[in-house]
């Protein structure tokens, strides 16, 4: 009941300020006051204005009271949404999903809706923390991260043949901090990079962000053209090449064995470093090979999160590499981040821990699996042609009927409010401009086969 009280303070002065009553640098009412005027207790008024401090909304004179903060140009709602403008790039897929509103419709992101993740285990963890020491609630972490989830982590990557000790594992923020900090320690301005063609489009936006030079190599059903793989290594000299092994974003091809080997020959050959992105591999219902586990570490790294599987709003990922590594890789997270964050690392030892969390992924894969299926099959009926069918996952990657351009398919999708992903933004060479990626667990909404069947016509 308090809460509710607090909230219809805060709104009572919302309004004022909205309606100028209350002026920019305007003192507020007293704390007693206000309290008399709508009949709540006082402690109910320090709360809302304590909050609408928290908000920057109002601010407090030590002494005096609280008064309105200067406000800065009136909100817009025509600028509030995301830029519609901008050319289609590996950001504008991000940027469209992310800053959407509420209730539009993400074929194109790369994430499962709310209800497809472990609610419950995740409401179960954050009970068992509401009830954790203070040090746990408060402090940083160790910059190698949760012990014990570093030691469940190993005993996870053991299941895919990956033998790394915990103390050859640091856990970090996310999987895009994992990668940018091996950049970091890895790379200079103008080195180059190999990855696939097409790959995740934010490998690019973090390789140009470090001012890499991107080389890219077509991706086939079994993993990278391995002729075109040589050639690149002779003709670029890259550094690092940058893949996923289990199930390959946005393609969903799973790497094979035999081009495995051929690549890790090329990689020793040519002294290459290999980082190799394990974000989906609780997705798969048998392990894919991994680069890692077919070179022990020696030159490929892997790293991955919990953002696809537990939830994207718990920022915790990880990097497994060689020794040496490791102890560099502390120095720049000091550097960049400091500590780690206990409380995800606590919240996602508790659910992977939970004997919850392995059925749900079964019941998870089955549902991805029959999502799979239908999905192709509508999108066959509307001539949209999938590239391959994945093993697992969630991505279709797909051939477009009449060679239409994604980009403007997606552009058109997006002002009746479909967020998709036009190939070429997967496509260093942009190859792709007639493919789109397709999210098989975003398309419950019937409208947007509606749209594709009319806009393909």
């Amino acid at each position: 009941m308090t809460a509710t009280r607090t909230e219809m303070v805060m709104a009572t002065v919302r309004r004022r300020i909205a309606g100028r009553s209350l002026a920019p640098g305007a003192k507020l009412p007293s704390l007693r006051a206000l309290a008399a005027s709508l009949g709540v207790s006082v402690s109910t008024v320090v709360e809302a204005y304590e909050r609408l401090a928290a908000e920057g909304l109002v601010h407090s004179r030590p002494g005096s009271g609280f008064y309105v903060a200067q406000q800065g140009a009136p909100f817009s709602p025509s600028a509030s949404g995301p830029r519609l403008d901008r050319a289609v790039d590996p950001f504008w897929v991000s940027r469209q999903s992310l800053e959407s509103a509420e209730g539009v419709s993400k074929p194109g992101c790369g994430w499962l809706p709310p209800d497809w993740l472990p609610n419950d285990g995740i409401r179960k963890g954050l009970r068992a923390l509401a009830r954790a020491p203070a040090v746990s609630l408060a402090e940083y972490a160790s910059p190698l991260g949760s012990p014990p989830l570093r030691q469940l982590l190993a005993k996870r990557l053991a299941d895919r043949a990956i033998d790394c000790p915990p103390d050859q594992i640091m856990l970090t923020e996310s999987g895009t901090q994992a990668m940018d900090l091996l950049c970091r320690l890895l790379l200079e301005p103008g080195d180059a990079v190999l990855v696939d063609d097409p790959c995740y489009f934010n490998f690019q936006a973090l390789l140009r962000a470090h001012r890499a030079k991107l080389v890219s190599v077509p991706y086939t059903p079994s993993g990278p053209d391995v002729d075109l793989f040589e050639k690149a290594l002779t003709e670029h000299r890259p550094r690092l090449y940058i893949t996923n092994s289990a199930i390959h974003n946005p393609t969903g091809a799973t790497l094979s064995p035999v081009t495995a080997h051929k690549v890790l020959k090329l990689a020793e050959r040519a002294g290459l470093t290999i980082i190799e992105d394990d974000l989906f591999a609780d997705f798969e219902r048998s392990p894919a090979p991994r680069l890692a586990a077919f070179d022990g570490l020696e030159r490929v790294v892997t790293i991955g999160s919990f953002s696809k599987t537990i939830s994207a709003s718990v920022r915790c990922g990880f990097i497994a590499s060689k020794p040496g590594w490791i102890e560099q890789l502390i120095d720049l997270k000091i550097a960049t981040a400091f500590g780690g964050g206990r409380l995800n690392a606590d919240l996602v030892l508790n659910v992977l821990g939970d004997g919850g969390y392995r059925k749900h992924m079964e019941g998870l894969r089955t549902r991805l699996a029959a999502a799979m299926s239908t999905v192709a099959s509508r999108l066959r009926q509307i001539g949209i042609e999938p590239w391959l069918m994945p093993q697992a996952g969630m991505f279709l990657w797909c051939r477009l009927p009449h060679d239409a351009d994604a980009a403007d398919l997606a552009r058109a999708a997006m002002a009746k409010g479909f967020v998709l992903a036009p190939g070429n933004v997967f496509s260093v060479s942009q190859s792709a401009p007639n493919f789109m990626r397709f999210n098989v667990s975003q398309m419950a909404d019937e409208g947007l086969f509606d749209f594709l069947r009319q806009a393909l016509r």
